[in-house]
């Protein structure tokens, strides 16, 4: 066959896509045959038949590279089995302990693999997304437990709105667990064969248990502005055609940003601010999470590594109708960003905006950004459901 020939016929964004798929798999085989440490982007070029600059011209750097091959590993795997319903959320916490322990090197003779090294997160460019990223996983995981908990009591309702209540709310049993899995991931890369996981999964167990009474009390409230109100019609954003709906993290279905709910632009220094939306937002309303980086073409690929492997841990724990409603899209290019007026990104962006039949109602930026307008939805929806009972 004609290379040049088929070369030719290819439009410049099938080259670019060509150029990325090849690249991708010369970085993994290098990072698999020399680490991170030792791997060279030249290595990568020479692999993928390319120049240095056609590598720089795809990703912006080594960490960028690998960041996205695993990213594209974990998107890739295939999931586990989903559980029965009626798990409690002890169960349910073990079982996600038991999905994450299964993917480390626990015994001396395990073969090296790909993860995230020590030296990756070694920069605080990268540490404090990461922080943020554990957040946003502790938040879903949260949620997910409340709902299981909601399924156990008698009469039990599944909840994520206003948690008031000791022991409702139980994002801070999901730290706790994910520090116990972060301890055991480190000890397991670096000390083989000391990690016990039936230990560490028991643990686990326990603390899907405990009530610590834990309660959402955002002791900024009184000092958060109102949103402004607004009447914008939701403008479609240019992600690559009117079909392109951008994609659920979690769920993988497509969103529908238009839905009734609050849709908030967070930067990766800001993703624990979502709960602030999840909580106060009144129920039934969709809350979705844009996520937006001032340097995506490294952290975005993090952050979908993250999420994947969350997401498959989750469904060996919990049963679908179990999981969060939170929805979680990802913006590298900032269209969406940008349909919601938010023009210029960062990582310390918060921007959040509530959309009631297609068009944009009230809007806010900054620090409480989503506590504002998911406070001022839930209040609305209060003030007419009184005004019905009335």
């Amino acid at each position: 066959m004609d290379t040049g020939a088929v070369m030719s016929r290819l439009t410049r964004a099938e080259t670019q896509q060509r150029n990325r798929a090849g690249v991708l798999s010369a970085a993994r085989a290098e990072f698999a045959t020399r680490g991170y440490r030792e791997a060279t982007v030249d290595g990568i070029a020479e692999r993928a038949g390319l120049t240095r600059g056609a590598v720089y011209s795809n990703f912006p750097g080594k960490r960028a590279l690998y960041f996205a091959v695993l990213a594209d590993d974990a998107e890739h795997a295939p999931d586990l089995p989903h559980p029965a319903p009626g798990r409690t959320p002890g169960e349910a916490l073990g079982a996600y302990a038991r999905a994450t322990m299964a993917r480390l090197p626990v015994t001396t003779d395990a073969p090296p693999a790909l993860d995230l090294v020590p030296e990756v997160l070694d920069d605080d460019r990268v540490r404090r997304p990461y922080a943020q990223l554990l957040k946003l996983q502790a938040i879903l995981l949260g949620l997910a437990l409340e709902q299981a908990g909601a399924r156990q009591a008698p009469g039990g309702r599944p909840r994520a709105g206003p948690a008031g209540a000791p022991g409702q709310r139980r994002v801070r049993v999901a730290e706790a667990a994910l520090t116990t899995l972060q301890g055991a991931s480190v000890l397991a890369r670096t000390s083989p064969g000391f990690v016990e996981p039936f230990h560490v999964v028991a643990t686990c167990e326990h603390l899907g248990d405990l009530d610590l009474d834990d309660r959402w009390q955002p002791l900024y409230a009184d000092y958060v502005p109102p949103p402004r109100p607004a009447d914008e019609p939701w403008p479609q954003p240019a992600t690559g055609g009117a079909d392109a709906a951008p994609r659920d993290a979690v769920h993988g279905a497509p969103v529908d940003l238009r839905a009734d709910g609050v849709v908030a632009v967070l930067g990766l220094h800001r993703l624990a601010a979502i709960e602030d939306a999840v909580r106060a937002a009144p129920p039934g309303a969709h809350v979705t999470a844009i996520l937006v980086s001032g340097t995506p073409g490294e952290l975005m690929p993090l952050a979908r590594l993250m999420l994947a492997e969350f997401r498959r841990c989750l469904s060996a724990a919990f049963p679908r109708r179990a999981w969060p409603g939170l929805r979680i899209v990802y913006d590298e290019s900032g269209a969406l960003a940008a349909a919601a007026g938010v023009d210029a990104v960062s990582d310390a962006t918060e921007s959040a905006v509530r959309v009631v039949s297609g068009r944009i109602t009230a809007r806010a930026e900054g620090y409480g950004a989503c506590l504002a307008v998911a406070g001022a939805a839930g209040a609305v929806a209060f003030r007419h459901r009184d005004a019905r009972g009335a």
